[in-house]
């Protein structure tokens, strides 16, 4: 397709972008909630569920805005987008320590992210001790704690599946057209945090193991389809992705080093392995159907 644009892994052609630019200009008390809605609805972008895709909509338009195709009205509210999230409660204050080996931990659980209060809590864990911060995961999401004894060890996240990366589509055997209608059944796993002052062997992989045998079930009750295959990219430079080794995720090849849709390679990225786990042994052909 000529002259087209690619933004949160769907194309938007001349046509597309003349009518964004119309419903934006049709009424300038419209808030940019409403927009991408209405974008939704006459672009017929829905969720494999038949809802509206319009958070990942948002996130097309603050892009399709970056790079000068539009202008959107300025946001009703200051959500903290694009700033630094600087949340700090007593409540994400580091724990006592955990020494023990995951099996002597009893009580061990993962609690799904189902409210407000648990979703600002969670992003301030992983804004204040992980590497990468906090930035929020744009369209279908779990967000897990995993706790014991009442504390919370550690902090799992599952998001959207990167557009196209060449040792994980070759692994698939899909083609352009299958990946661009199944990639929404591939979740990634783009946060996991044990929180520094726990300290204890085997948690890792257990965890792992924990959260890749109820998402499916979790994801599905949710966003009413199933996935089918876990991706995770693991940055070469800090670390080895022993975790998912021993949690049986598959090893399959190294990125270039360029974001997810950098396809000019104008953004040097840290060079990450890609870690797979199938979650039924039909992946392959539920992915190319």
């Amino acid at each position: 397709m000529a002259n087209t644009r690619k933004y949160c892994g769907r194309e938007f052609g001349e046509k597309d972008i003349e009518t964004i630019r119309r419903i934006v200009a049709e009424d300038p008390d419209r808030t940019r909630a409403r927009i991408s809605r209405m974008v939704c609805e006459e672009l017929a972008w829905h969720k494999p569920d038949g809802k509206l895709k319009d958070m990942s909509c948002r996130v097309a338009l603050l892009r399709m805005q970056e790079d000068g195709l539009l202008l959107l009205p300025p946001p009703r509210q200051t959500n903290g987008n694009g700033k630094p999230y600087r949340r700090r409660t007593a409540a994400a204050q580091p724990g006592f320590p955990v020494t023990d080996p995951a099996g002597d931990l009893t009580e061990l659980a993962l609690d799904l992210v189902s409210d407000r209060r648990a979703s600002h809590l969670w992003n301030e864990y992983v804004d204040r001790y992980h590497y990468l911060r906090y930035t929020p995961l744009p369209g279908a999401q779990l967000r897990y704690f995993a706790t014991a004894r009442g504390q919370v060890l550690a902090l799992l996240g599952f998001g959207a599946a990167a557009w196209k990366t060449e040792p994980r589509d070759r692994f698939v055997g899909w083609t352009h057209e299958e990946r661009k209608r199944n990639l929404h059944l591939v979740v990634n796993n783009s946060r996991f945090l044990i929180l520094p002052w726990v300290r204890s062997r085997h948690l890792a992989s257990r965890l792992l193991g924990m959260a890749t045998r109820r998402l499916a079930r979790d994801w599905e009750e949710r966003y009413a389809y199933r996935p089918v295959l876990l991706e995770t990219f693991v940055e070469v430079s800090r670390f080895h992705g022993t975790c998912y080794k021993a949690a049986n995720w598959i090893y399959v090849g190294n990125t270039k080093g360029r974001g997810k849709l950098d396809v000019r390679n104008e953004y040097a990225k840290p060079v990450k392995s890609i870690w797979l786990l199938p979650l039924t042994k039909r992946f392959r052909a539920l992915l190319r159907a």
